[in-house]
């Protein structure tokens, strides 16, 4: 069986992305299966769009169904 996919992504390392991404900051992921084959995750970044990195910039996390509302609320807020 697949795992799940978590819905957010802790940035580790931002080399070569200061810009782009924030270490230790929690950002959203769009789901894309033709990205994951080729070990890539689609990111909503600091620029406010989606790009693609490599998944081993990120840990991969879940949160409680409250938490979750509050980030996405958070997001659509800014």
């Amino acid at each position: 069986m697949k795992r799940p996919v978590k819905p957010f992504a802790l940035c580790v390392d931002n080399t070569d992305y200061k810009a782009s991404l924030i270490t230790g900051k929690v950002y959203r992921i769009i789901p894309d299966a033709r990205a994951a084959k080729d070990d890539l995750v689609r990111i909503v970044d600091e620029s406010g769009e989606d790009y693609l990195y490599h998944k081993s910039q990120f840990l991969f996390v879940g949160f409680p169904a409250a938490v979750t509302k509050r980030i996405l609320e958070l997001e659509h807020a800014g």
